[in-house]
């Protein structure tokens, strides 16, 4: 496996990454169901460091930098593996990968990451790397449920790059 700089022929798979409504909600909560390449266009006009996860030639794995504000912070965004990759730390590489852009490129002290209360893979995973919730913000899921989006952050001193932020 591994991490290059996505291209808009990542764009088609990218977007199948994220097949439904839920899944789309908790990778791009702004984004419209179906999920579209004119949409994923979209969103890399607005984003950084857009990152694909490739395996055997097959996009298993996508993140990007947002809302950066060089010398201060970055977010990691639209974090998604496809399901038969789950669970065996490509998510991991991705959000190791964009946290070190964060720090090396944009000169961040400190990197930050959104997730839904319900997504606990990805929130047992953003804390194993030392990532700490700051913020909770009420959200409205697409079957009109209320949910948590926990805000959490990453100071450049707590990172560990031998650790890669885990523990």
């Amino acid at each position: 496996m591994e991490l290059r700089a996505a291209t808009r022929n990542d764009f088609d798979a990218i977007v199948r990454l994220v097949p439904s409504r839920n899944e789309l909600f908790r990778v791009y909560p702004k984004g419209m169901h179906p999920f579209t390449i004119e949409q994923m266009q979209a969103l890399a006009e607005s984003r950084n460091e857009l990152t694909v996860a490739v395996n055997r030639d097959a996009v298993i794995g996508f993140a990007n930098l947002y809302d950066v504000q060089a010398g201060r912070w970055a977010f990691v965004g639209n974090v998604v593996v496809a399901p038969d990759f789950r669970g065996q730390g490509v998510g991991r590489l991705l959000v190791s990968h964009m946290i070190q852009r964060a720090f090396d490129a944009y000169g961040a002290q400190e990197v930050r990451i959104s997730v839904f209360n319900d997504n606990t893979p990805a929130l047992l995973l953003y804390a194993g790397m030392n990532f700490r919730p700051y913020a909770v913000e009420e959200r409205t899921d697409p079957s009109g449920a209320r949910v948590g989006l926990l805000h959490m952050r990453l100071e450049k001193s707590e990172y560990s790059r031998a650790g890669r932020g885990g523990n």
